[in-house]
């Protein structure tokens, strides 16, 4: 008896000593579905290209009434516009977050289909989608002339990438009062952001709590800071 204790006492060594370390590569193609719900406000009786503004929305407005994603945008706003526009709000399902492949992917679409200036392709986002725009833009700057986020929570990956954002045109907004998504957030990012993208602008609002968009997108000057921005591409 006692033997066969002992013989089960090894077997859990025997089995660690005969391991095998295998360094190898994952190099696949993954097919995933892409669905997303959106409103293309698009230009009628104008030739050629258009510049198109990405908005992208706040927890708020998740879920499946398309009509919410105009509610705090620059939709309220489209008259503080000088220019012809095409501007694109997905919706993001309830209980998540941004999927920045799904936005992306949305954007390649409607190039694809819609006549739309690619060196004038425009990010904004506010709050959730605040977090969005500088996801998005962190993975794909090669496609934005101009990014605008406003009162956006900020991650450890942005940071640990500060260097993707060095090439953009970029404005951060956010109230001071903010108690939802605190200044700091801001402030941390800017730390990081203006050694490598001295133009980068932060733009605090003193007076206001989480509602900075009223105060950023209100601003026609904004739009046209926004569309005198090219990409060379």
């Amino acid at each position: 008896m006692k033997l066969k204790h002992l013989s089960l006492l090894l077997l859990p060594f025997s089995l660690q000593l005969n391991a095998q370390e295998i360094k190898a590569e994952l190099n696949k193609e993954i097919k995933r579905a892409e669905k997303i719900s959106y409103i293309l406000d698009y230009p009628q009786k104008v030739k050629g290209n258009v510049p198109l503004i990405v908005f992208l929305h706040g927890s708020g407005e998740r879920g499946n009434n398309l009509e919410m994603v105009k509610a705090h945008s620059p939709f309220t706003y489209k008259d503080q516009i000088k220019e012809p526009v095409a501007i694109l709000a997905p919706q993001c399902p309830a209980d998540t977050w941004w999927d920045t492949v799904t936005v992306y992917n949305l954007i390649k679409e409607i190039q694809k289909k819609y006549k739309i200036d690619t060196s004038r392709i425009y990010l904004t986002g506010l709050s959730m989608g605040g977090w969005g725009t500088l996801k998005l833009a962190m993975e794909h700057p090669e496609m934005f002339a101009a990014v605008v986020s406003v009162c956006a929570p900020t991650d450890q990956v942005m940071t640990a990438n500060i260097q993707q954002y060095k090439n953009l045109n970029m404005k951060i907004y956010h109230g001071g009062m903010d108690d939802i998504v605190l200044p700091e957030n801001a402030f941390k990012f800017y730390q990081k952001l203006h050694p490598v993208n001295p133009s980068a602008e932060l733009i605090i609002f003193p007076n206001d709590n989480h509602n900075s968009w009223d105060s950023a997108y209100s601003n026609p000057q904004l739009y046209e800071w926004m569309l005198s921005k090219k990409k060379n591409n």
